[in-house]
């Protein structure tokens, strides 16, 4: 493994992450302080809707940038050139089906927002800003890709990050001074063209004689990718209709208000999830270029450090989430009357099903690496119809059984059954068969026994919490009480496990000697 750029690519993602984290909760603040939480929820629903649009990338990112790894070891620039020219095409294909598809979803906008009549917002035009800031990024994608296949991650880390950051700056600037959603929009736009630029001059720059060269694909890698392609379809169609379905089915169901309190709650989560992500998602080329040549058995060890790993830094953050998430939305969106809280039902299954989700990023990891998508490719299609089914009929059930405040829960319940029922077993099921080369029943046994801990820990933490008079008090007693509560469950997993604690000695050993000067 290329330690050295996996550090390098881990810590550029992690360290911006932590300010763009900082940079969408002001804008956020900003967005309910100057035009009110009922946009917020409005701009939640653009974004989930874009999400649903978003599929027609067919997972072509993945299933192209997994076949570059071979070629790129060997050196086969030839082959690497056409990959990248068929990615181009397809790309430039992909932005324009979701463009017609956006026009065709905007004649059903006042049906998914249910209560949008009061907002006093052109919903169509606001809608299209939007539309055209994610089509443009589909320009520049294939480059994206190109670098990194190179194990340079944290170059179009930079650039991406750079790009939100100046959105982010805009968006702010925008909404002190005319209070505007469509300028709040175009400034997307802006900062879209911007990254455009930066990933076209340094792409050339460093890829120049890759982009330059006119190759065409052979027909048996056109058929690989092909394969994988289709794969890689059926799991963005479950991805999509799981991670952007439940808050379409909120504003559709319950409406836009209560989806932009919610929204604020999956904000702070989104953006956490998102930033421990990069503990993984920055070394899929790293892994994917080590799996060329390894044995199986090595692969399998790399695999259970980080499924514990997983759970180390789940366990951490997430028991933190809960336990100062209500007193965040009081300090970072809140008035000061509590307006803005839900239940603290809804924090609760929120966290869970974030966790849930969270303990399959080392299977992902693996799975993308190893290119061993196409073996489950069925699973998202079940996955994602029934997580659409359960949600709606939950919606009606817990609101008739425990009220319309509990119609949030069920949304969110259905997700929960959908992940613990097929993805948590589907998933490394194939991973273990056809990458891992063993059965995979040590490992549910160990991954729903971290299931199982970190619910009861989630429960036995409300009683623990201390209600005090300052919310920046709570926040800090509460939170630093969950650490603690991690931190011990942490060092179970870690002595337990005895691949983790052979990585964990080697990386102490290697530190030591540097310490050392040796």
């Amino acid at each position: 493994m290329d330690k050295v750029k996996s550090l390098l690519n881990v810590f550029v993602s992690i360290a911006f992450k932590v300010v763009l984290l900082v940079g969408s909760i002001l804008v956020r603040r900003f967005i309910i302080q100057y035009i009110g939480n009922e946009v917020n929820g409005l701009n939640s629903l653009y974004t989930s809707i874009i999400g649903f649009l978003s599929v027609a990338e067919l997972g072509v990112g993945s299933a192209i940038t997994f076949c570059m790894y071979r070629p790129i070891v060997n050196g086969e620039d030839q082959k690497v050139a056409a990959l990248y020219r068929l990615f181009t095409a397809l790309y430039l294909i992909v932005g324009g089906i979701i463009f017609v598809c956006g026009i065709g979803v905007m004649f059903f906008l006042p049906y998914l927002a249910a209560d949008y009549t009061g907002l006093n917002q052109n919903i169509y035009l606001t809608f299209a800003l939007m539309l055209v800031s994610v089509v443009i990024t589909y320009l520049f994608s294939s480059k994206t890709s190109l670098i990194n296949a190179y194990k340079n991650n944290y170059i179009t880390t930079i650039i991406s990050s750079s790009g939100l950051v100046l959105q982010y700056g805009l968006q702010i600037a925008v909404l002190i001074c005319t209070r505007s959603f469509e300028w709040f929009l175009a400034c997307r736009i802006i900062a879209a063209a911007v990254q455009w630029a930066a990933t076209e001059i340094i792409a050339r720059i460093k890829y120049g004689r890759i982009i330059k060269i006119k190759s065409t694909i052979d027909v048996r890698t056109r058929r690989d990718v092909t394969k994988n392609i289709k794969a890689m379809f059926m799991h963005r169609i479950g991805a999509v209709l799981v991670n952007t379905a439940d808050s379409v089915i909120i504003s559709a169901f319950i409406g836009v208000v209560i989806l932009g309190k919610y929204s604020n709650y999956t904000t702070i989560m989104t953006a956490m999830t998102e930033t421990i992500v990069l503990f993984f998602t920055p070394l899929t080329s790293v892994i994917g270029h080590m799996c060329v040549g390894s044995r199986n058995a090595d692969i399998r060890r790399y695999f259970n450090f980080f499924h514990t790993f997983n759970f180390i830094i789940g366990a951490l953050f997430f028991l933190g989430y809960y336990a100062v998430i209500d007193d965040l939305i009081l300090i970072l969106f809140d008035s000061g009357d509590g307006e803005l809280l839900l239940s603290k039902s809804v924090s609760f299954v929120i966290t869970l099903n974030y966790f849930i989700q969270f303990m399959r990023q080392a299977t992902l990891l693996f799975r993308d690496a190893t290119g061993t998508f196409y073996n489950d490719r069925w699973k998202p299609l079940f996955e994602g119809v029934l997580n659409v089914v359960l949600s709606i009929a939950f919606v009606y059930v817990f609101s008739y059984a425990f009220g319309d405040d509990f119609a949030v829960v069920g949304v969110i319940v259905a997700t929960i059954i959908t992940n613990l029922t097929i993805c948590h077993i589907v998933e490394p099921h194939v991973l273990y068969k056809y990458a891992l080369k063993t059965s995979a029943k040590s490992y549910y046994l160990k991954n729903y026994l971290y299931i199982a801990v970190f619910s009861a820990a989630l429960v036995g933490i409300n009683y623990c919490m201390l209600d005090m008079s300052s919310a920046a008090a709570e926040l800090l007693v509460n939170g630093c009480i969950a650490v603690g509560i991690a931190a011990a469950l942490s060092l179970g997993a870690a002595l337990a496990d005895g691949d983790f604690r052979h990585y964990a000695r080697r990386a102490a050993g290697k530190l030591a000697s540097k310490l050392k000067g040796e």
